[in-house]
């Protein structure tokens, strides 16, 4: 198997295969946050890129499994979490984190590009699914640190927690013309934070308990 045709991390870091990689990635994120889903074509993404067309379709196949790729690298290329001693603090970090990727003039466009791909094909849908769970799963020991310092109840669900901030940011984005500005950001984490420290993410049913800290 050659540097090209090897699957992403399959060779050194810094081989034919991750250069290769790198580029048609970044040139597919170009390409979708110009022209959206609907208008990626696997020939411009290989011209952006300066690849061979063959390349491309050889590794990648499909703009869908393209598209999945490129969530795969932005999942693992994410910034890590910020713990900061409180929950409050460390869901504004994560806020914080997620209104400046959706305002960034490139990251923005590129990620309603995506979710609108998501809504009409399985691929790209399943490929956001796991980019997703990813990033909760990354950010979610914040709330369980939280409630080892009884600052929420045990029981509490950390995915659903970082999943409540997040979502308003996102609705705010796709559904309204009100800015996604650092209020929206305060907003989302305080509520959040609020309804956590209320029991709201204890799984229905299971009623929530106070442990002490420490």
């Amino acid at each position: 198997m050659t540097d090209v045709e090897a699957e992403p991390g399959t060779v050194r870091p810094g081989g034919r295969t991750a250069r290769v990689r790198a580029a048609v990635l970044r040139a597919a994120g170009d390409a979708l946050a110009e022209h959206g889903f609907a208008h990626l074509d696997l020939a411009d993404v290989a011209r952006r890129a300066g690849v061979g067309k063959t390349t491309v379709y050889r590794r990648w196949g499909t703009v869908p499994g393209l598209v999945a790729d490129l969530l795969i690298e932005m999942a693992e290329g994410s910034l890590p979490r910020t713990e900061t001693g409180s929950l409050l603090g460390d869901l504004r970090a994560n806020a914080r984190l997620v209104r400046r990727t959706l305002t960034d003039p490139r990251q923005g466009r590129l990620f309603q590009a995506i979710l609108a791909a998501a809504t009409c094909d399985e691929r790209t849908a399943e490929a956001l699914h796991r980019f997703y769970e990813i990033r909760v799963n990354e950010w979610a020991p914040c709330v369980t640190r939280a409630a080892e310092r009884g600052e929420v109840p045990a029981g509490t669900d950390p995915a659903e927690v970082i999943r409540a901030v997040s979502a308003p940011l996102y609705y705010r984005l796709l559904t309204s013309a009100a800015p996604l500005d650092e209020a929206a950001e305060e907003q989302a984490a305080r509520a959040a934070a609020s309804a956590a420290a209320a029991g709201a993410f204890v799984p229905v049913g299971e009623p929530p308990r106070t442990e002490p800290a420490g």
